[in-house]
């Protein structure tokens, strides 16, 4: 079906903007219970005496389960119905960070009081095992979405609309960090914050177990479960029935795991995010204490270069659609070096450089990085086609994920021992290094459609 009815346009054009702004609110609520870990790490420092190189193992552990917890949320989400399975997942992410908050009086009962000799090993441990469940959890965010996005969104407009949906996680990031910014000025004591760390998971758990009731209300699974007709332009030609539990595993091998286009998308995230979280999990600490800058200020400078991120995905789609038709893997060739050049202007800035040329350079940063963030998942979801969407995503997002073990313990390590210095080096090394992986796909096709399918959607 090539046309539709001026209503069934009409609901559909409603039903599709309603699923983007939903899914958008509803992500960036993810965000709220996963990156207010940053703003609260100096304080956990000051008031629970954890090392840097420990912190770094919180972020590195919580990563790699968050990967491989999309991975296996993608194979499941591909076939359930992602609205049920977004908002329980945001709800158990909340309760997890109010469990998190809680540590020290959970480890003293268990140790046997706070001087206890074990009590700050049981503290670590909880600590441990509570932020490892939260990104175990946290694997439920993107998979529906991009289950839900591919369903409602044609693959020629693909790049631009997701581009923009591509925001919410920006917008929930760069949120998170004010706010925890101000809960640790308002509520801690002292020039180190004392007090208000926990804060930190409390206030944004409460906002996203409401998002949760939030995604209930507004979310639809497919357009057939509003009565529309699916989009044409996304026909697959199938060796078995996608029904069968043996065709879609074939369908699995042949568009995700024996696709050499995917497994070079998921090496390239694996160097996008090194540079993407080294900025957003260490920026505070690291313009603290390697800028001179105060927590409050690093807050705002962490949330910017979010927001800059939003501009840089925006433009990095439309440009993709605009002139690239629709070769996402050639947009982020461009983008890399361009956050390459960035890492090195940062590094160079002296400590106690004027706040404007800091706040110009973060945000440069964040343009670049985050439009090869936004278009590897719609790159993977085009190579894939929407029946393997989430799939494809949970295999990138394993190695971008597994970047943590870079950007999470390995900064931290570094930047204990050696100094910043060498931390900033290695980010800027595997920002090139990232550019010339997106350069071995440089003449694939924008997507994995038959070639002689419809390309108009009904709507």
């Amino acid at each position: 079906m090539t046309t539709a009815s001026p209503d069934t346009a009409r609901r559909f054009r409603y039903w599709q903007w309603r699923t983007i702004a939903a899914t958008m609110a509803g992500y960036a609520l993810f965000y709220f219970v996963r990156k207010n870990f940053s703003m609260a790490m100096p304080g956990m420092e000051h008031d629970l005496g954890i090392s840097k190189t420990s912190l770094g193992i919180f972020l590195t552990l919580n990563g790699l389960v968050y990967g491989l917890s999309r991975f296996v949320n993608g194979v499941f989400a591909d076939r359930a119905n992602a609205r049920f399975y977004m908002a329980a997942g945001l709800a158990l992410c909340a309760v997890a960070n109010f469990a998190f908050g809680f540590g020290p009086g959970i480890a003293g009962w268990f140790a046997g009081g706070a001087t206890a000799p074990g009590f700050t090993g049981a503290l670590i441990a909880f600590f441990g095992v509570t932020w490892v469940l939260n990104g175990a959890l946290q694997g439920t965010g993107f998979p529906p979405c991009a289950r839900l996005l591919t369903h409602w969104i044609p693959p020629r407009e693909l790049a631009t609309k997701m581009s923009v949906w591509n925001t919410s996680h920006s917008i929930g990031a760069g949120l998170v960090v004010i706010l925890c910014g101000y809960i640790m000025s308002g509520l801690g004591e002292g020039a180190d914050h004392a007090g208000a760390w926990k804060w930190c998971f409390w206030i944004p758990a409460g906002i996203a177990f409401l998002g949760a009731i939030g995604l209930l209300a507004a979310l639809r699974d497919t357009p057939a479960s509003v009565g529309l007709p699916e989009l044409p332009g996304t026909e697959v030609k199938l060796k078995k029935p996608a029904e069968t539990t043996a065709g879609h595993r074939a369908f699995l091998r042949e568009k995700v795991f024996c696709n050499p286009l995917i497994w070079i998308l998921a090496a390239a995230n694996f160097f996008v995010y090194v540079v993407r979280f080294s900025v957003l999990d260490w920026g505070p600490t690291l313009l603290k204490q390697s800028k001179g800058v105060t927590l409050e200020k690093a807050g705002w400078m962490v949330a910017l270069f979010e927001i800059a991120g939003i501009l840089g995905m925006l433009a990095a789609g439309w440009a993709t659609d605009r002139w690239l038709k629709g070769r996402a893997h050639r947009t982020c060739v461009f983008c890399m070096a361009g956050a390459a050049l960035c890492a090195i202007a940062l590094w160079r800035l002296p400590s106690g450089a004027p706040v404007p040329a800091l706040f110009a350079v973060l945000c440069a940063t964040g343009f670049f990085i985050y439009g090869p963030q936004a278009l590897i998942g719609i790159a993977a979801a085009n190579q894939a086609t929407k029946k393997a969407a989430a799939t494809a995503n949970g295999l990138t997002g394993i190695f971008g994920y597994a970047s943590t073990t870079v950007s999470g313990l390995g900064f931290g390590f570094v930047a204990e021992h050696y100094g910043w210095d060498l931390a900033y080096i290695t980010i800027i090394v595997l920002a090139f290094a990232g550019m010339g992986v997106f350069l071995f796909m440089w003449r694939a096709s924008p997507h994995g459609y038959e070639k002689d399918a419809p390309a108009n959607p009904a709507a």
